[in-house]
């Protein structure tokens, strides 16, 4: 199953040194059964996109905590890590997209990433200040977590992780 499981620039980090991602309470996000039938329409890929966007919007709530913990170093840019897994337990209980994993990610097993571009890096800092007041429907933080969910992700191979990491360190 390919899985969607969010990130920030520390993780991805770990992932170049150690060769294995962590997925924060191995949390991820998929196209299950309870987000197909969600949508009236839709297609595999529009389907799995959505699945991907779930997966943004938890990277945004990791960036809201390592801000929150004075991380202010960390580059405000979404990230999310796009997996195949075969060990995957549905949660219904968090959310109709939400899976569990147990344990890191092995490279090989590694699809592909999808990062913002610096360009998107103001409209996810202010996004990310924000994103639980929009979860709980205030306008004014929807609007700004729309502003950063507006902003595409940049697909990179797995192979190039390392070079991503070492530019965006710069």
């Amino acid at each position: 199953m390919r899985i969607y499981l969010p990130g920030t620039w520390p993780m991805l980090r770990k992932l170049v040194k150690s060769g294995r991602f962590e997925p924060m309470g191995g949390t991820g996000f998929a196209l299950t059964p309870r987000l197909r039938e969600a949508y009236t329409a839709g297609d595999e890929e529009e389907l799995e996109y959505a699945a991907m966007n779930e997966a943004a919007r938890a990277s945004l709530r990791l960036l809201a905590v390592e801000f929150g913990l004075g991380e202010d170093s960390t580059p405000a840019r979404r990230v999310v890590v796009a997996a195949d897994m075969d060990d995957v337990t549905l949660r219904p209980d968090l959310d109709d997209a939400a899976v569990r994993i147990s344990g890191p990610v092995p490279m090989d097993r590694i699809a592909s990433i999808h990062v913002d571009s610096e360009e998107a890096e103001h409209a996810v800092r202010e996004a990310a200040s924000v994103v639980d007041k929009a979860d709980l429907g205030d306008l004014d933080a929807e609007f700004l977590v729309g502003e950063a969910e507006d902003q595409e992700l940049a697909w990179y191979a797995p192979a190039e992780i390392s070079f991503l990491v070492d530019l965006g360190d710069l």
